[in-house]
């Protein structure tokens, strides 16, 4: 831990220390390798993000390209974050390790790209839909009160658990932490 930090409890983040974090891509980086791996030495965080940053195995990371983000995680990155409890880096030994408050993070996360909808508008979205759909069998609106009603739940039940599965399986592959890049690495 740096030797300036003070000591903080556990969930004491606030919350525009969290936004200030997240703003920055490599501190983002820093978040997503600590929920892979924990703990690691500052030279191999630094090869690992700068394969992320150039889009190259970070084996192929040049010396330059690694030392460049080196200098940065170490003058600025980590420091920042471990003042804000996110992180514990220990200057000497350059460890740097997740906090519990550093999987708090998530909480603020949903990477949305620019042609998606956020989740909870699509819910409300959804919800809607089955309320003009339920309202429409109820009163017999365009011939609606033909359809049976076991067949209007199911159609809602079927569109409501395919769209939670759908939610999941895109939630996971756009996480800080998960095996591979981050979400934000367009590997293509």
């Amino acid at each position: 831990m740096a030797e300036s930090q003070t000591a903080r409890p556990s969930g004491a983040v606030e919350t525009e220390e969290v936004f200030q974090t997240l703003s920055n891509q490599r501190r983002r980086f820093v978040v997503h390798a600590l929920e892979q791996d924990g703990s690691m030495e500052i030279g191999d965080m630094a090869r690992r993000i700068a394969g992320w940053e150039y889009q190259k195995d970070p084996e192929a990371v040049s010396s330059a390209e690694r030392r460049r983000v080196y200098n940065s995680l170490q003058q600025v990155h980590l420091p920042k974050m471990d003042e804000n409890g996110l992180v514990d880096y220990d200057s000497r030994s350059g460890l740097v390790s997740a906090t519990g408050d550093l999987a708090d993070l998530r909480l603020y996360l949903e990477v949305v790209p620019g042609n998606d909808i956020p989740w909870s508008t699509y819910y409300l979205l959804l919800g809607a839909f089955g309320a003009l759909f339920a309202t429409a069998t109820l009163l017999n609106v365009f011939g609606f009160g033909a359809v049976p009603d076991a067949v209007g739940a199911l159609t809602t039940g079927v569109l409501l658990v395919a769209s939670a599965a759908v939610h999941t399986y895109v939630t996971r592959t756009r996480e800080l932490g998960v095996e591979g890049p981050p979400p934000e690495v367009d590997e293509g």
